[in-house]
């Protein structure tokens, strides 16, 4: 655990060095997969020349796959951080319980007036408040496994059907789809819809972090959650 900043003896250290690097790192995944998916589903059109020397899209498929690789093994990285970590690493992934509280809707209202700007003052919470925990756990946690399940099942329509690729995940999700390109329809679907929770995310934490009195960006930076001047 870090030192608590000078000048702030009631700091919380709430995101762990771990969960810290894990939110950076899927962030540039994402770019990357964003970006790239979009090209592999909508390609520029053919250039004149030799294959072999005209391979760009081949070098957009490996950057897509590359970080496809990276998205799926630090959110399996982020789970099990979720079981070994402090109380807050757990926060997104409890959401399904915290549903059957009255405190925790009474926050969610409370965040949803507020972003609304119909409530002036939002609750003050150490890690998540109720309307982010739910954000991230319906739009991002269960958005990225759909992503990584329906992508590998793809994937493993190319290496082949004794790979464990195919084995472990293009032998169930097909026959669930119907056909590889209905998985693809549902893959490129499920891009938007992370791109939409991105600008949704970005919007809100910039808007919580003008908005009230506690650090929101520089937490996710050096982990501390501090009061303002």
């Amino acid at each position: 655990m870090a030192a608590v900043p000078q000048g702030h003896a009631h700091a919380v250290y709430v995101w762990e060095a771990p969960v810290r690097l894990w939110h950076w790192v899927m962030m540039v995944a994402m770019f990357v997969l964003m970006g790239t998916g979009y090209l592999i589903g909508v390609p520029l059109f053919s250039v004149i020349g030799e294959a072999h020397n005209q391979y760009w899209f081949g070098y957009v498929r490996f950057l897509h796959f590359a970080a496809g690789y990276v998205f799926a093994i630090f959110l399996v990285l982020r789970i099990y951080w979720a079981f070994v970590g402090n109380k807050y690493s757990r926060e997104i992934f409890l959401v399904p319980f915290a549903l059957f509280t009255a405190k925790f809707w009474k926050g969610l209202i409370d965040d949803i007036l507020f972003y609304a700007y119909i409530r002036r003052e939002p609750g003050s919470y150490e890690g998540h408040n109720p309307l982010a925990a739910v954000a991230m756990f319906a739009m991002y946690l269960l958005g990225s496994v759909f992503m990584i399940f329906t992508g590998f099942a793809l994937y493993g329509e190319g290496t082949g059907a004794t790979t464990w690729q195919y084995k472990m995940f293009t032998s169930w999700v097909e026959p669930i789809f119907g056909n590889p390109q209905n998985i693809h329809t549902w893959h490129r679907f499920g891009m938007w819809y992370l791109i939409v929770f991105s600008m949704v995310h970005i919007y809100m934490v910039m808007r919580q972090d003008v908005f009230t009195n506690e650090t929101i960006v520089s937490t996710m930076i050096n982990g501390w959650r501090l009061k303002k001047p």
